[in-house]
Formats: C-alpha cells, sequence, structure tokens
C-alpha cells in the first residue's frame, strides 16, 4: 500500500508541482487507475444502515480485481451522498504546498458535508480529523442547502453548488470551503444572485466565466419524479452565466422545452475553449454552449434522442408530459474525454450508452454505442411499437451469472480514455421508482472497452462489481472518482 501511494504521488507530481497534470493531454499519459472510490447509498432501501464510500481494486493483475477491498461508513443516517470533489487538483498545479488528498463528500438530502483523509492510506479511505460540516453551517452561514458539485479552486477553498434552500425549495448558490481548515467561508455568489434551481458547474478562467445548471426543487424530486411538477415549474430548464471574477449571474440561457432538467455540464478540457456540452435529461437532448464573436454566450440543440412508442410503460403519466406514449432515454450523466475528441453519455430509461466523435463541434457523429440493461428489454413489461432507431427490443444483459438491474448512469473514463466504466444507480428515490428490482438487488459497477482509433463501445465480460453482495445488504453506488483526478473532477487554468 505504501508503494502504491509513492507512485500515486510520483505520478501526479513533480518536485516543483502541485496535484495534478501541467494539461489534459499530460493527463492522458498518466498511470492507469489502480482503485476507484465510490459512495454507496442506503437510503430509500430497506436497510437501516449508512452510507459509505466503497473503495475497488480495478488493477487486473490484483489478486483482489472487481472487489470491494474496503468500505468507510458515514457516522449518519440516509444522508444520500451522490457527488464527490477534491480538495485539490490540476487547478492547483502551480502550487507545490498543495496535495489532492482530502475527498470532498457532500450529501444531497441531509446537507452534511463529508472530509475523507485518501492521503494517508488511498487504499482504505478514513474520516479526517475535521470530517464533518453541519447543515447548520450551510442553512445559517449561506442560507443554502442540498449539496451537490464541489470542485476545487486554484485559490486552494473548496466550491460546492447546491440544488436548495434550508426549507427545501430550489435555490441554486455555492458554498466556499476552505481548503486547510474546510471551515464554511460563505457564499461565492453576491447577495441576491443565487439562481432558482442548481445542479452541477464548470468554470473557465481564461474566459472569465462559470456556468451551472438545474435540475429542480429538492422538496418536488426528494421522494420521487412527478410530471405534474415539471408543468408547475419545479424543475429548471435553464443555464447561468456566471462572471468568475465578480461572482455575479450576467447571462441566462433559457433551452426552452427540449432543454429541461439540464443536468451535467462539460466544458472542453482545453482551457482555451469557450465551448461545452450538457446533457439534458427530460427530453433526452444534448446542447452546445459557447462563446458568441460579440462575447456573450449562446446554446443549440446538436444531440436529440427519440422517443420510442410503447405499451406497458410502468409509469405512463411520464409520457404524457413527453406526447404521449412515449418511453424517453433520460439522458443522465456525460463527459468528455481528456483530448476532447469523444462525448459519452448514458440514456438511463433507454439502457444504452453512446459514443460520439465530437472534432465537429456542431455535428457530433456517433460512433458507438452499448446496451446495458434499462426499460425496454425484450423480455420486461414493455413492449416497443414504434422505434425510430432499433429493429428489435435489446435482450437483458447479464454478466458472470448476475443481471443488470437499472438501466447505465454514473460513468468514469480511465485517463487515456480506453476504458470506460459505469455504475447504475440515479439516486435512491427515483431508483425506488423506475426500478423497484434495482433497489432490492443493487446495483452493478461494469467496464466497457472503448475503441479510440475509429470509436466503438464493448462490455468487458470479464469484469463486474456487484453491489448486491455487500456484508450489509444491497447497496445503490453512485459516482466514481480515481484518486489520481479523472476527466470530471479536474479543471486546468
Amino acid at each position: 500500500d505504501v508503494t502504491y501511494a509513492h507512485s500515486l504521488l510520483a505520478a501526479s507530481t513533480c518536485s516543483r508541482c502541485g496535484p495534478g497534470y501541467k494539461t489534459p493531454l499530460d493527463a492522458m499519459k498518466g498511470p492507469r487507475e489502480e482503485i476507484v472510490y465510490l459512495p454507496c447509498i442506503y437510503r430509500n432501501t430497506d436497510i437501516q444502515k449508512p452510507d459509505y464510500l466503497a473503495t475497488v481494486d480495478v488493477n487486473p493483475q490484483s489478486p483482489n480485481f472487481c472487489k470491494v477491498i474496503h468500505r468507510l461508513p458515514m457516522p449518519n443516517l440516509k444522508d444520500e451522498l451522490h457527488h464527490s470533489g477534491w480538495n485539490a487538483c490540476s487547478s492547483c498545479y502551480d502550487d507545490p504546498s498543495k496535495r489532492r488528498n482530502r475527498l470532498i463528500l457532500p450529501s444531497l438530502i441531509s446537507s452534511r458535508i463529508y472530509v475523507v483523509d485518501v492521503g494517508t492510506d488511498p487504499r482504505a479511505p478514513r474520516l479526517h480529523k475535521v470530517h464533518l460540516i453541519e447543515p447548520i453551517d450551510l442553512f445559517w452561514k449561506c442560507g443554502l442547502a442540498n449539496p451537490h458539485t464541489s470542485h476545487c479552486l486554484g485559490s486552494g477553498q473548496i466550491m460546492i453548488s447546491t440544488m436548495g434552500d434550508p426549507s427545501g425549495n430550489g435555490k441554486g448558490g455555492f458554498v466556499l470551503l476552505d481548503g486547510e481548515t474546510f471551515e464554511v467561508i460563505g457564499n461565492w455568489e453576491q447577495p441576491g444572485e443565487a439562481a432558482p434551481f442548481g445542479y452541477d458547474f464548470w468554470y473557465q478562467p481564461r474566459h472569465n466565466v462559470m456556468i451551472s445548471t438545474e435540475w429542480g426543487a429538492p422538496k418536488a424530486l426528494g421522494n420521487g419524479f412527478n410530471p405534474a411538477d415539471v408543468r408547475a415549474g419545479h424543475y429548471g430548464q435553464r443555464l447561468h452565466v456566471w462572471d468568475w471574477t465578480t461572482h455575479k449571474r450576467i447571462q441566462i440561457l433559457d433551452l426552452g422545452e427540449e432543454g429541461a432538467i439540464p443536468l451535467e455540464i462539460r466544458f472542453l478540457h482545453n482551457p482555451a475553449a469557450a465551448e461545452g456540452f450538457v446533457g439534458c435529461a427530460l427530453q433526452s437532448t444534448v446542447f452546445r454552449f459557447y462563446k458568441t464573436p460579440k462575447g456573450n454566450w449562446a446554446a443549440e440543440k446538436v444531440i436529440h434522442i427519440p422517443g420510442k412508442k410503447v405499451k406497458g410503460w410502468a409509469l405512463p403519466e411520464i409520457h404524457s408530459f413527453t406526447h404521449v406514449l412515449f418511453a424517453i432515454g433520460l439522458i443522465t450523466d456525460i463527459l468528455i474525454s481528456l483530448d476532447d475528441r469523444f462525448l459519452y453519455f448514458s440514456n438511463w430509461l433507454h439502457g444504452d450508452i453512446r459514443q460520439y466523435d465530437i472534432t465537429d463541434r456542431r455535428n457530433p457523429r456517433m460512433v458507438g454505442q452499448v446496451f446495458l440493461a434499462g426499460s425496454i428489454l425484450k423480455d420486461g413489461p414493455v413492449k416497443v411499437l414504434e422505434d425510430k432507431e432499433l429493429d428489435s427490443q435489446p435482450a437483458p444483459r447479464i454478466i458472470k451469472g448476475k443481471r443488470v438491474q437499472g438501466g447505465p448512469q454514473m460513468l468514469q473514463l480511465s485517463l487515456d480514455g480506453k476504458r470506460l466504466y459505469v455504475t447504475t444507480s440515479l439516486y435512491s428515490a427515483w431508483d425506488k421508482q423506475f426500478y423497484p428490482d434495482l433497489v432490492k438487488e443493487g446495483s452493478v459497477m461494469m467496464q466497457i472497452d472503448v475503441d479510440t482509433d475509429k470509436g466503438g463501445l464493448k462490455l468487458n465480460e470479464n469484469f463486474l462489481v456487484d453491489f448486491g453482495a455487500e456484508p450489509d445488504g444491497p447497496a445503490l453506488a453512485h459516482e466514481l472518482r480515481y484518486p489520481g483526478g479523472d476527466c470530471t473532477s479536474d479543471i486546468w487554468l
């Protein structure tokens, strides 16, 4: 373990450098991933145990390959761990005093924020001595709640987006933490500047910009999805453009109904780039956002996944919003390879992952697709009556004797772009509503082999991490993180 820690440190730093890599292309030459961290959730299951951080061995040469080698339980119940971030990343590369050794774990529902020490022993994380930021700190100091995305800043501070206020209404603000003491400093945004809804964000300092997205009001989505809440205005459809220097909201991009529920947002990794992509869940679209010659920002739809006309859909009221009898794909996670050549996203309800060549930024071209599960399987209750893409319904996916429940959701790409990891849980309340068998049997982690030459995706049939076999019972595994950073955690300045 000590050898591994030293090799990790040597790979990600130099004698005069901070954490991460100098450029995204340098990161592509980094070492192969050996372990992965991911939160496992018990909220909305029948198991009264705390959520925990799992450490999984993904080194094919290891005797523990595909095994959970460590579990770090949180000290509270029903937190709903969700996404994670770092105390320091490639944005601090020029600061040799910084080390990537603390993982930040915001709790989406309880509003607690945990700090995990992954530096002392990367294979056995432990709670940091100042391990907990209480909800009351977010409530009283910031007027915010329901923290989501955590990004480290070049200043050494940590910035976390929020989805709500302490009463469960939508409020898209940002909490600043001290990167050394982890105390709440206050709001990043100026007073009165918070957005109506929040979710994800990405910043690009060379263009003095940060852009944030919208999911919905926490008390509307907290216990499940009701399309009436969309019609009532409790879900978002806008991108918010912020001045990175003044912390003021300077522009709102309304994506319209086609862009309802814009979730994960990704600038291109090249820090000089003034464009990126955002996945919009409800109508299964991807928008490209970009800086115009006038200096303001705009967005255009570049991908749309058509719905499928079905019968036997378990939740008919959902497609009543999406124009009668149509099962939506529900794009949930999206990421971009470190060389800005490929874009990947998951269709959680249709059950597939897609790979697009984005060399022509305005005209993405699909070059890979793989079905891993989903709600339209040929042996399931849903019958597809009309499909603009497939000739037949996909078969269920069985790996090492385990039938995959749910649909492909969170994604993480290896630094070299050749391996794509995927888990199947979206959010416990929606898991329970859309895929009750997923909650009963637990989620899985899979690995896809990627053709980085011509494009193409193929399931690795020899890889499976079954979170249905966990010691305390089936768990819902979510976002994936590598100890040395990855394409969804690191931002270059």
